[in-house]
């Protein structure tokens, strides 16, 4: 079955009206029939939560109390008091004769779709730095002395590091040479950057659903239109994904064949052979994210995607945000001479290069994976074991499949209970990821994704803490039918 999916509601483009369907979605189900809270704080509850998650942008325009009340089904009375609700803690702004808009209070960072809003932060799927950071950062200010006397400004990236992750891709089946590989300030950027030389307002890019947040963001921040290709139980949809690029004709495709976020699944050989094949018959560009790649528990996954293909236009993203530690903020694109040459014209509207330090450190990091790696692999797949030990004591009535890669289970709920879950967690200190965040339109509000990057003790704390609120959520805990990724 296809399923394809768009969203071009907007929500981050600053000072832009938001429509009723647009919120009605992204609300998904926020009515909470069993609880003794009025419903116009259940609304408000509901909207921060939007807010904080950064799925309501700031300066975004909310559509007037009346059209609210038609769309929400609830009484005007109701909407009056939970955007009063709102304005009074600083989440609204209103004028006369112009609606209320989304602001911050001012002891509040703007948020983004991984901000950690709350004292015990479930939303983030990262580590913090290990004691080989400061490490490289040692050796990299030794090594910045020969470089001082050169402006520093170099839009492909050090030279040392491109051929560093020139071996790497060699290494894992995808010959390459420097000339093919360009640093950015993270995987986000890149794909930003590629976002820019490539598309236009209005064009179409295919995305699996669901799918990275922060790929969504940039997607609509490019001002194109994500098509959404739902993933079946297990692997990929080849079918639906040829079926959808027949019919669409998108400017581009964006996938995480490794160790998908959120599912965690892991593209065999033949899915990627049939993807690349599918690509170059449609002339479909593939953006292929691999943030994840290093983080694999029980075996490698296969070679890159653009190993594969013999004709398609593959361009790789990669990261040391995952693999490393996120506050580098260092990444790469690896894609043909050309393209990377395409690629530094476009640039010189953006910025002149990545900074220096964080290269040199990336470099050293590189050179001594090996020391670290594999106990850092070592570690996340026994806090994965310890995670799913805890939900099946605590949520009997989730299902998932421990991934053999990545840093988060995709948890199934037996109801559309995922905003609903997430409000009350905010009211403990705690902040949920909703599947909200990870679709289009609102989509996977039966969806959680939860990290396991957190420490025993934390997370354990965390879950304990969260059980009493499931509880009066879900009722009694009964098992759900079927069990998913």
């Amino acid at each position: 079955m296809i399923n394809i999916q768009f969203s071009n509601s907007g929500l981050h483009m600053s000072s832009r009206r938001l429509g009723s369907q647009s919120l009605l979605r992204l609300l998904g189900h926020w009515q909470q029939s069993a609880s003794r809270a009025p419903l116009w704080r259940q609304l408000a509850d509901a909207l921060r939560l939007l807010i904080l998650d950064g799925r309501l942008a700031q300066d975004t325009r909310l559509p007037g109390e009346r059209e609210l009340a038609s769309t929400l089904a609830v009484s005007r009375t109701t909407i009056v008091s939970a955007l009063a609700q709102l304005r009074d803690e600083g989440y609204l702004e209103s004028r006369h004769g112009s609606g209320s808009r989304v602001t911050l209070p001012g002891s509040r960072p703007i948020p983004t779709l991984s901000t950690p809003c709350a004292s015990l932060d479930l939303s983030t799927a990262a580590l913090s730095a290990g004691p080989e950071i400061h490490q490289a950062y040692t050796h990299a200010l030794a090594a910045i002395a020969p470089h001082l006397a050169h402006t520093g400004y170099n839009q492909l990236g050090l030279l040392a590091l491109r051929e560093a992750i020139a071996e790497r891709y060699t290494a894992r089946g995808l010959p390459t040479n420097p000339d093919e590989v360009m640093i950015v300030n993270g995987a986000v950027s890149g794909l930003a950057l590629v976002l820019r030389m490539l598309t236009g307002p209005g064009d179409r890019v295919v995305v699996d659903h669901p799918t990275y947040p922060l790929a969504i963001a940039a997607i609509q921040g490019a001002s194109c239109r994500p098509v959404g290709v739902s993933m079946p139980q297990t692997g990929w949809d080849i079918d639906g994904f040829a079926a959808t690029l027949a019919q669409t004709a998108p400017r581009l495709a964006y996938l995480m064949p490794d160790f998908h976020n959120p599912t965690g699944r892991c593209m065999d050989s033949a899915t990627r052979a049939a993807i690349t094949a599918i690509a170059a018959r449609t002339r479909t560009s593939l953006v292929v994210d691999e943030t994840m790649v290093d983080l694999w528990y029980e075996a490698p996954p296969p070679p890159p995607l653009a190993a594969f293909a013999t004709q398609a236009t593959v361009i790789t993203l990669g990261s040391a945000g995952k693999s490393f530690w996120g506050g580098l903020r260092l990444g790469w694109i690896r894609a043909s001479t050309r393209t990377i040459a395409a690629l530094t014209q476009t640039r010189d509207t953006l910025d002149l290069g990545s900074p220096l330090l964080e290269q040199l450190a990336t470099l050293w990091l590189m050179q001594n994976q090996q020391t670290f790696l594999p106990a850092r692999r070592q570690m996340l797949a026994q806090r994965r074991d310890h995670c799913a030990a805890l939900m099946r004591e605590h949520f009997p009535a989730w299902h998932f499949q421990p991934p053999s890669g990545g840093l988060s289970f995709w948890v199934e709920l037996p109801e559309m209970l995922a905003t609903q879950f997430a409000v009350r967690a905010e009211s403990i200190g705690i902040h949920l990821g909703a599947g909200t965040r990870f679709g289009l339109s609102g989509a996977f509000d039966r969806y959680l994704r939860m990290p396991f990057s957190l420490e025993h003790i934390e997370l354990e704390r965390a879950l304990i803490s969260l059980k009493p609120l499931w509880l009066a959520l879900n009722g009694t805990e009964r098992p759900a039918k079927r069990s998913v990724v």
